[in-house]
């Protein structure tokens, strides 16, 4: 199975405002301490992406939330100078958006209340996903991440062993994510969109069609 691979590309130390300069205009790349990485998305890993935005949109449209799908923005941590993430699916609250310093003029999203979920399909690197993100996006206080590992990629701490197909479902509490390993026919439960009506298969298996 091909998977999406985030190639290192740029290994000396990169200010947020020089990754702008060089990189900003392309959705395919991300800093995360200094260091660019490219994307690099796979058919697959780009259907599971879209699958997603689809179902969200959908749930979005009809409970008319003033929410919309984010579609080539970053996500600043504003305790991160050199780290701008660009999740593969972000819902952005328009409500909030008046206290984005940046909004206006660039789509950078600095405040964890602009920003209700966030999806990430895991690739090659997914130490990012499982660890460094989980920790950032909590701290920003993002109330809903999902990571879609659609080929068993991550650490067996993270997924468990033998290492297959997992949705893991981290929702907010008290600061940390609790979460939920969800795998084949089970049912996800989003605290965003409670009427969702999806199964990790469905998810996981976007792209396998």
């Amino acid at each position: 199975m091909a998977v999406a691979t985030d190639k290192l590309i740029q290994q000396q130390p990169l200010s947020f405002e020089a990754f702008l300069a060089h990189y900003g205009e392309s959705n395919r790349y991300e800093l995360i301490d200094g260091e660019v990485f490219d994307l690099e998305p796979t058919g697959q890993h780009e259907e599971v992406s879209a699958f997603i935005n689809t179902k969200i949109c959908v749930q979005i449209d009809q409970a008319n939330l003033p929410y919309f799908v984010l579609q080539r923005g970053l996500l600043r941590p504003s305790n991160a100078a050199m780290t701008a993430f660009r999740p593969d699916v972000a819902v952005i609250d328009r409500t909030e958006l008046a206290k984005e310093p940046l909004w206006l003029e660039q789509s950078i999203l600095t405040l964890g209340s602009s920003i209700k979920f966030v999806v990430e399909v895991v690739s090659s690197n997914w130490q990012n996903d499982y660890a460094r993100k989980v920790e950032d996006y909590a701290a920003l206080g993002i109330r809903e991440y999902w990571i879609a590992d659609y080929a068993g990629l991550g650490g067996i701490r993270h997924i468990g062993k033998p290492k297959q197909p997992t949705l893991s479902v981290c929702t907010l509490v008290d600061g940390e994510y609790e979460i939920q390993m969800l795998r084949g026919n089970q049912t996800i439960v989003s605290s965003t969109f409670p009427n969702l009506n999806l199964t990790a298969a469905m998810v996981l298996n976007a792209g396998n069609v």
